[in-house]
């Protein structure tokens, strides 16, 4: 593969074909593992937890979602059309949660794409820490598959098919062998969309199994944007114009995609289908009810995902004067720029890393005093 594909600038994130098995054995290979990841690797046992287990959630927990919305119905702008005013308030209730039902299910779709993700990333890089560092991961992102599949049983018995959005996203990053649309595309503006959403859900849910369930899911997620975030530190200042202008375009191509395409009505058209509404009138009132002024208004919350996909850009020194002026037509630029590094829902991953190590440390001591006995 040429070096334009891959654009690794630090021998940490130096990759081969997938089907380069080859490489893995060569014995110099193993004396040459970088330390940039050990902090991260090692904080895994500080963020352990198992869904299986009722000590970190129950899943058996109930909530009446015959009767209450699951989460804030200001998440479910169609309420507000023309469309949605001869629904019953018990039909509006039965709407909002199967539109939780959709969005959770497009978690789990994207906990899949990046369990999937992370094992082909153990493919390609060849740094033994880089590839330790994926290996976690994995199995991270395998319990949030395995939870989100849980709670989605628990509260409505199967989900719901992936948004053609979404699985053609997916599908173009975990099946590419570049780099960087992998780590860019995966671990920067994926994983910051799904820290976005969980601190969302984690502030409004009404469900407090769901709450939980974020909180959990977000102590993983802010490690897995580190890693990104140590790539974007090695490899961008780097960059040549020409590999730089690659990068950032196919991420503002992204991220365009995902603004106008992830939550538009077309995407949901089998929730509109059991309700007796036609996708294509949904999609009219759509377009005429949010303009661009109401996605400004959205993006003030720092919360907003697509507000934390832009910083995320900014802060790994993606978005340059090219493509400035496009993100700024949704979000104040220097107001970005002026905000320190932590990003929407690190204090929740840190008060959520708190608990776990209450439960494991109590874990710890209750096996301890079994083999003593």
């Amino acid at each position: 593969m040429t070096d334009i594909r891959q654009i690794t600038k630090d021998n940490a994130y130096d990759a081969v074909s997938p089907d380069d098995f080859e490489a893995m054995m060569n014995t110099e290979r193993y004396n040459r593992r970088s330390s940039a990841f050990d902090k991260i690797i090692s904080a895994t046992h500080d963020h352990f937890w198992d869904p299986m287990d009722k000590r970190y959630i129950d899943f058996t927990d109930s909530f009446d979602s015959e009767n209450e919305m699951l989460i804030d119905p200001e998440l479910v702008p169609e309420l507000k059309l023309p469309s949605f005013e001869k629904l019953s308030e018990k039909e509006k209730v039965r709407f909002v949660n199967e539109t939780a039902r959709w969005m959770m299910s497009a978690i789990l779709h994207g906990e899949q794409g990046a369990l999937n993700l992370s094992a082909s990333l153990c493919h390609i890089l060849l740094d033994p820490g880089a590839q330790e560092y994926a290996a976690n991961q994995a199995r991270e992102e395998a319990r949030h598959v395995t939870a989100f599949a849980k709670y989605v049983q628990a509260r409505w018995g199967k989900p719901l098919p992936c948004g053609e959005t979404l699985a053609n996203l997916l599908a173009e990053m975990v099946n590419a062998k570049e780099v960087y649309k992998k780590i860019v595309g995966m671990q920067l503006l994926v994983e910051g969309l799904a820290m976005g959403t969980f601190a969302t859900f984690f502030n409004t849910a009404r469900d407090p199994l769901l709450v939980k369930l974020c909180q959990l899911a977000m102590t993983d997620e802010a490690f897995h944007h580190k890693f990104g975030k140590i790539w974007a530190d090695r490899t961008i200042p780097k960059l040549s114009q020409e590999e730089r202008d690659i990068i950032e375009d196919w991420a503002a191509s992204v991220f365009q995609t995902l603004l106008f395409n992830l939550v538009n009505p077309e995407q949901k058209k089998l929730i509109y289908a059991d309700f007796g509404l036609d996708w294509k009138q949904v999609q009219a009132e759509m377009l005429e009810a949010v303009t661009d002024e109401d996605r400004r208004e959205g993006m003030k919350d720092a919360a907003n995902v697509f507000r934390v996909l832009v910083k995320t850009l900014l802060k790994a020194g993606i978005i340059t004067d090219r493509t400035r002026a496009f993100y700024a037509t949704y979000v104040d630029m220097e107001e970005l720029k002026n905000e320190d590094d932590r990003m929407v829902g690190d204090d929740i991953a840190e008060q959520g890393i708190d608990f776990l190590k209450t439960v494991n440390f109590a874990k710890k001591n209750l096996l301890a005093n079994v083999a003593a006995d």
